[in-house]
């Protein structure tokens, strides 16, 4: 093995790529046999990640819950135990950390039979009222048949202790890549040494874009695949402006995310003779002209004072924590993964990147592609890109640009359908994954694998325009409801677990949803209705008209479908929950969602307030969209003027409009006369703010007020914001001029629903 393992690991240093070894047989062979590869590569445990819950030997060692802490760091080698689990996340964070010439090791029971045994991760997908058994084996039969065809991937067999394949490729000999072209002296911000440190035209690119961080308001944004060097080049820039005397603040989802930028600043202030090398653990690297680049938290990062801000791994960051960074007028620059879907997913490309655009900061932007930390079709990267569809992609946009809804077809996709058409599962899930902040690869084993995940798809001339990933939820047996009643967390449940659990429906366990987890339209063709016409079909086939969907040929339903057909009856409601934003809840409205809950915490991936809606299609459905919007209704007042008090007004009118019954409006004769003397009199709103708040929610709710009235409305009166603020915010030129805004929007209340005598009270200031 030693000689095999050598050669290898030769020809991967010779040719600045990576190589990827798989041991696979027996637990403790596989170990053993990992670890004298490891030493035959001559790697040391210093420069070696092991991403296993067991011992493999001298190394630093990760749970695959943690991989994450692989983000941004560089590795000579990975070694990832798939005996306990196979975890796609893991996987993927594994291949982006190893560093040209290294070495990715992959140990894993004897690959024949991998696919079929039942592993940790196979429980994540084992949803109830599904078990185990309903689990298969797709994603890893084709994780091994990429392993057994791509070059570059040797496999050795630990049981019989025998080469299957010994990975050599015999490459071409590479020319040597020549240095980037400088820019002209006059046009140079930072020191000749930052432009003379960059190893390709991309990188120098990147660094000459960063310059914009001298500018107050400024925003950059650097975004590459893996491997390519943004992080360095922020380091450059980060080294540069603080050999200016700046005061630059890092932050990233942890400090050794990061490292590569301290590294790069720290060495270019010592190329300068500009390195303060006295300790300090606060600032990790100090320029002797006062300057310092320094690390805080995300969190952290958004009060803190500095010169400009640089976010890496900006695509692990929390939107809302983004959005709270590109506020004010620091300059700031963010970093991000193209592909790999890391942390957050694309939480940065499909939350944020339209709002920073949108916003009043100048834009900057910078793309890398040619790589540096290993050369060009590196082997490894092009079998991960496959293997876990990182590059996948939606069909090109001139051959869907004709689709309408006219021209579709609606289809389901059965998981044998998907492995068998890769052309097919590249268009499904790369439309998922450029729709929608959260897709990552743990999503591809789960929609090939997971029995309680069906797809439908809208086709035009075979390729998929718009997709939803749909999941059953509920239907749960009694003991399991009182187990999540009890607090017990209920995998893959979402609208029965929060509504069980946190808003205390014992019975919302019982009735059979359908959960729209994804749905995303091509952006060639948006805007045409197509995502109304899909959530339409889904409809008609679970609701009580029962049109199937047609399969391709030769494929049966998969488990979901068959389970529900077997039952010969409708699912009780259709679901959904989301980050909410106006244009969604717009949407979704329209498609017969009625709103049940809206949180009172942001998600950390979306930044945003998650909304829970329900259509429902039986009595039993009926009954729970009653029962929970009846205490939506009644709770929200109250929600709203404490833990929704910063949600955004837009949002909180979008989740009033879509509910399903009317705000009680139980106002006396004496609270009439209050409001109708605020609004045409000498009244004031703050003097009894109760009947506002019930009038302001009826009327939102049933739209007699909307837009920025609405919104304004709902500031004021059930959030409680102070006039002051609200002034800047809705655009009024002084707080004078808000409340008389706000007096003037109830106007259209009084008269809508105002009794006698409301009216009287009227009569007396018109």
């Amino acid at each position: 093995m030693n000689e095999a393992v050598a050669a290898l690991v030769a020809e991967a240093r010779a040719t600045n790529e990576r190589r990827a070894l798989v041991v696979h047989g027996a637990r403790e062979r596989c170990y053993a046999a990992a670890r004298r590869a490891l030493e035959a590569a001559g790697i040391e445990g210093t420069e070696t990640t092991c991403v296993t819950t067991g011992d493999i030997g001298p190394a630093e060692h990760l749970p695959p819950r943690a991989s994450g802490d692989l983000l941004g760091r560089t590795r000579e080698a990975v070694v990832v135990d798939s005996h306990d689990e196979t975890r796609p996340n893991a996987l993927g964070r594994a291949v982006g950390a190893v560093d040209g010439g290294g070495l990715l090791v992959v140990l894993a029971p004897p690959l024949d039979a991998w696919p079929d045994r039942r592993d940790d991760f196979d429980d994540r997908l084992a949803v109830p009222p599904f078990d185990r058994d309903g689990v298969t084996g797709r994603f890893r039969r084709r994780l091994v048949r990429t392993l057994r065809e791509h070059r570059g991937v040797a496999i050795y067999d630990a049981d019989a202790e025998t080469w299957e394949d010994d990975g050599l490729t015999d490459p071409a000999p590479r020319l040597a890549a020549g240095a980037p072209a400088l820019p002209d002296p006059e046009d140079r911000a930072f020191p000749r040494a930052a432009y003379e440190a960059c190893l390709t035209g991309d990188q120098l690119d990147a660094v000459c874009a960063l310059e914009r961080l001298r500018d107050p308001g400024a925003a950059v944004v650097v975004e590459a695949d893996r491997g390519r060097g943004k992080s360095a080049a922020a380091g450059l820039a980060a080294g540069a402006l603080a050999a200016e005397g700046r005061d630059v603040l890092v932050t990233a989802p942890r400090y050794r995310n990061a490292a590569e930028v301290f590294d790069r600043a720290a060495a270019l202030l010592r190329d300068l003779d500009a390195l303060d090398s006295r300790p300090d653990d606060t600032h990790p690297v100090r320029a002797t002209e006062g300057g310092r680049v320094r690390y805080a938290t995300p969190p952290a990062a958004v009060t803190e004072a500095a010169d400009a801000v640089v976010v890496d791994e900006a695509a692990a960051v929390p939107v809302r924590v983004l959005e709270r960074l590109a506020d004010g007028g620091t300059p700031v620059a963010f970093a991000t993964t193209v592909h790999g879907y890391e942390g957050a997913g694309r939480g940065f490309d499909v939350r944020f990147r339209d709002r920073l655009a949108e916003g009043d900061r100048t834009v900057t932007e910078a793309s890398l592609a040619e790589p540096i930390r290993y050369a060009a079709g590196d082997p490894v990267e092009v079998w991960a890109f496959r293997a876990l569809l990182l590059d996948a992609s939606p069909p090109v946009p001139e051959l869907v640009a004709d689709a309408t809804p006219d021209t579709v077809r609606y289809e389901a996709f059965g998981p044998d359908a998907l492995v068998a058409d890769p052309h097919l599962l590249r268009g499904a899930f790369g439309l998922l994954v450029a729709a929608h902040y959260r897709t990552e690869p743990d999503d591809l084993a789960r929609l090939l694998d997971a029995p309680n995940i069906t797809v439908r798809a809208l086709t035009h001339d075979g390729r998929v325009v718009a997709v939803a990933l749909l999941a059953w939820e509920g239907g749960l047996p009694e003991s399991v409801r009182e187990a999540m009643y009890d607090g017990e967390t209920v995998r893959g449940n979402m609208l029965p677990d929060v509504l069980t659990a946190q808003l205390r429906d014992r019975e919302a366990g019982a009735p059979r949803g359908l959960r729209v987890v994804r749905i995303a339209v091509h952006d060639a063709v948006r805007s045409r209705g197509l995502g109304s016409a899909l959530l339409d079909a889904v409809a008609a086939e679970f609701g009580p008209d029962g049109e199937p969907a047609p399969w391709r040929d030769g494929e049966t339903p998969d488990p979901l479908t068959a389970r529900h057909e077997a039952t010969g009856e409708p699912f009780d409601y259709l679901g959904v929950g989301f980050g909410a934003t106006p244009r969604l809840l717009r949407f979704w409205r329209r498609a017969g969602y009625r709103t049940v809950h809206l949180s009172t915490t942001r998600n950390d991936a979306s930044g945003e307030h998650s909304a829970l809606m329900v259509r429902p299609f039986t009595d039993a459905g009926e009954a729970l969209l009653a029962r929970n919007g009846a205490w939506f209704r009644r709770q929200i007042p109250a929600l709203l003027s404490d833990a929704l008090r910063d949600c955004d007004p837009g949002v909180v009118v979008g989740a009033l409009r879509a509910t399903e019954g009317e705000f009680a409006l139980d106002l006396d004769d004496r609270e009439w006369r209050a409001v109708a003397a605020a609004a045409y009199g000498s009244g004031y709103f703050g003097s009894a703010p109760r009947p506002f708040r019930r009038l302001v929610a009826r009327g939102v709710a049933d739209g007699v007020v909307d837009g920025g009235t609405a919104q304004l409305l709902v500031a004021r009166a059930l959030q409680a914001r102070p006039f002051a603020a609200l002034a800047d915010e809705f655009g009024y030129v002084s707080e004078r001029a808000c409340v008389k805004g706000f007096v003037a929007a109830l106007d259209p209340l009084v008269e809508a629903y105002g009794g006698e005598a409301a009216r009287e009270e009227a009569a007396r200031y018109r």
